[in-house]
């Protein structure tokens, strides 16, 4: 259905109000399902979503018609989020959480190549896991992997997990779809998400979610140690550290 904005919209303005609808959305659009939300004649819908495309900033999904985020629009907004003053306030938060729980704490956002690692905070102990900044690693058997896989519905996270290669990173590394699917439901309920060895051996990690002032996933705030640190009777009491910090953040900076 036609929005109030239709061809009063500025024409300055359309571009980017496209982009902003197709970023926000869990699935691949297209320029119809785009327009539901913008009301822009037709023609005019067809014709911006070509720029985007012809200027890499949005990409047919595989075997469709449908959109979504191109590498072009992945680094416009990993560069918002590493502006400066952005950046000096979430690391202020991300160094008082490390504080409190003693651990390497990482800001890691979801991009095609797996999450990446776009800021941390190292702790000091000498027997630590070195990932460093712009690193990627999996969606499947991560905790920020998960965290970010349980942003989306039901029906979506097992689209997503379908679409991937599962690969045994360790021994406890789960590929079966549906048990990660039943473990990423768990991951809703309860609102953080673990790895219990199963990216790297012998290390263990927490995530929560980053989330905007519209509910719409950001990042994940996650920490990561040594098992024998990171034990499973410490995951809820980090997570509710995490939490906090998390929520500070998004208001700084999101």
């Amino acid at each position: 259905m036609a929005s109030d904005t239709d061809d009063r919209m500025p024409t300055n303005l359309r571009l980017l109000k496209i982009l902003e609808v197709i970023a926000t959305s869990e699935r691949p659009l297209s320029a119809i399902e785009v327009n539901e939300q913008l009301g822009l004649p037709r023609p005019t819908i067809h014709r911006l979503c070509q720029t985007l495309q012809d200027e890499g900033y949005v990409v047919q999904e595989a075997g469709t018609r449908k959109l979504r985020p191109a590498r072009r629009m992945r680094t416009f907004a990993s560069g918002i989020l590493n502006a400066s003053y952005i950046h000096i306030a979430r690391h202020q938060v991300m160094t008082q959480v490390a504080g409190v729980l003693g651990e390497t704490v990482n800001f890691v956002v979801p991009e095609a190549q797996g999450m990446r690692y776009l800021d941390r905070v190292e702790t000091d102990w000498p027997l630590r896991v070195q990932l460093p900044i712009g690193s990627h690693v999996p969606f499947h058997c991560t905790a920020s992997g998960k965290c970010f896989l349980a942003s989306m519905t039901a029906r979506a996270t097992r689209r997503f997990l379908s679409a991937l290669t599962l690969a045994q990173a360790t021994d406890r590394t789960e590929t079966e779809i549906d048990r990660l699917t039943r473990e990423i439901a768990r991951v809703r309920r309860r609102g953080y998400s673990t790895d219990k060895e199963e990216f790297i051996d012998h290390m263990s990690a927490v995530a929560v979610p980053v989330v905007s002032a519209e509910g719409h996933f950001i990042a994940a705030l996650a920490a990561h140690g040594p098992s024998s640190r990171l034990t499973e009777d410490k995951f809820e009491e980090i997570s509710a550290v995490l939490k906090e910090g998390a929520e500070r953040i998004a208001v700084k900076v999101v």
